[in-house]
């Protein structure tokens, strides 16, 4: 959210198929990310509900003989739900032979996981020489052992990579328990490596993350220092190769009373000249525009503009500064 913030202003070009296709705040890239995680967070208090739940009394499998206060041991040891009511497994079989929770826990790390490694793989091309969008700091790299101009993304791949060690652990627990009969069977011992691991995994990924795309608090300053360096100039140079604002001029064409299909049409061919003379289509002359259709207007330029391209984007969760600021402000309430 912080790194969202400073950058609402800068324009990145949007993906698809790793290609260019619209103009996006850089901040409302990053904001797709917070989605994400909040989704995971959610996830995680879903799967807490459902796990945190007193299996004590089941015994071996038959339930126990003495007379145990379930409920008082429950509410005791904060196995809740959101009334405050005790939370007690119901079944004694299921009680001991379930591993559900181990299972929905790292389902959802997995998921998380995934996230992280989508966003490794993001830094890993911005960083690259051949974008150049970021820089991260020296902490979170290595130099090659042979290329010394080199600086490796070594956190972002690792955390890559430990994306398909935390999957593994779910494809595990999973088969673990795929041919078990009731009720508790000595290859639920096997569930405790990957749960802890996994455990630790996300955790250790997750800080490292915070650290490195947020900076670190300097408690002399009261600021965050490191963090990721944008370079906006390359983001919005970029911006300009692939004809991003194409779309613009397809819309800018059907609010003037031009059928879709026609518009894109239209726009294939005004691409094709902006091409052939090495220029964007916002660099191409009025006349040469107006060739292709004659409703176009000197009012198109506006259009044509990576800016003009942001603002049009207007509406709930769309690209537009103002839009982002609203989803930042959102975002900022639910985590005070």
């Amino acid at each position: 959210l912080d790194v969202a913030e400073q950058h609402v202003e800068v324009i990145l070009p949007g993906f698809t198929h790793l290609q260019v296709a619209q103009p996006v705040s850089f901040g409302h890239h990053l904001l797709a990310y917070v989605e994400m995680f909040s989704r995971d967070a959610d996830r995680m208090g879903e799967v807490r509900n459902r796990v945190n739940r007193l299996p004590l009394g089941a015994a071996a499998l038959a339930g126990t003989s003495y007379p145990l206060q379930r409920e008082q041991v429950a509410s005791a040891l904060g196995m809740v739900n959101a009334l405050g009511q005790p939370q007690l497994c119901q079944n004694s079989l299921d009680a001991v032979s379930d591993r559900d929770f181990a299972i929905e826990f790292t389902a959802a790390a997995s998921l998380c996981m995934v996230h992280i490694s989508r966003l490794s793989e993001e830094l890993v091309l911005w960083m690259s020489q051949n974008f150049g969008f970021i820089r991260i700091a020296d902490r979170f790299t290595t130099g090659s052992s042979i290329m010394p101009q080199k600086k490796n993304p070594d956190v972002p791949e690792l955390a890559r990579g430990k994306t398909g060690r935390v999957v593994g652990h779910l494809m595990g627990l999973i088969t673990l328990m795929k041919g078990q009969p009731l009720a508790y069977n000595k290859d639920n011992q096997e569930d405790k490596e990957p749960l802890f691991d996994t455990v630790d995994t996300l955790k250790d990924t997750l800080r490292i993350f915070a650290e490195m795309i947020g900076g670190q608090l300097n408690p002399a300053t009261g600021k965050k220092d490191g963090g990721i360096v944008v370079n906006a100039p390359a983001m919005e140079a970029a911006a300009l190769k692939g004809y991003a604002t194409a779309t613009d001029l397809a819309d800018y064409l059907v609010k003037k009373g031009l059928p879709f299909r026609d518009a894109h049409e239209t726009v294939a061919h005004a691409v094709k000249a902006a091409v052939s003379h090495q220029v964007d289509l916002s660099e191409l002359p009025l006349a040469v525009l107006q060739g292709f259709n004659p409703r176009i207007e000197k009012d198109v330029f506006d259009v044509l503009s990576l800016r003009g391209s942001l603002n049009a984007r207007d509406v709930l969760g769309g690209t537009a500064p103002k839009q982002v600021r609203l989803q930042l402000e959102r975002h900022r309430a639910r985590l005070t």
